[in-house]
């Protein structure tokens, strides 16, 4: 994935989120269990996921729709940039024929005020 879209728990210090599914999913040992249920004390960003993670009864269906939902947030940022990046560029190309256009423009008044002088 994109480095730019890294999983928010790694950038804040947090658990990953994998480490939060297999906590929600009882699959971590009891060493890891208690560190991430240590810092679940002291944060309410990840309570709250973790709350909201508990709250699904399909546990084992979590990472499927994770991988869904990163690829069409993906999608609708790269169409995003596309969009933007296209609008630039009919901005650039505007300026160029502008610049032309008042090139000619100054050309031709040059022109025709040399041959009437």
């Amino acid at each position: 994935m994109n480095e730019h879209f890294n999983d928010i728990f790694v950038t804040t210090g947090c658990p990953t989120q994998q480490q939060l599914l297999d906590y929600v999913q009882g699959k971590l040992s009891a060493e890891e269990r208690h560190e991430v249920e240590m810092h679940l004390t002291d944060c309410e960003f990840c309570s709250e996921a973790l709350e909201g993670l508990s709250d699904i009864k399909d546990k084992e269906k979590i990472p499927g729709w994770l991988s869904e939902m990163r690829w069409e947030v993906l999608k609708k940022l790269r169409k995003k940039y596309r969009t933007r990046r296209k609008t630039e560029n009919y901005i650039s190309l505007t300026v160029i024929i502008l610049c032309i256009i008042f090139l000619v423009l100054a050309l031709f008044w040059a022109y025709h005020f040399a041959v009437k002088h």
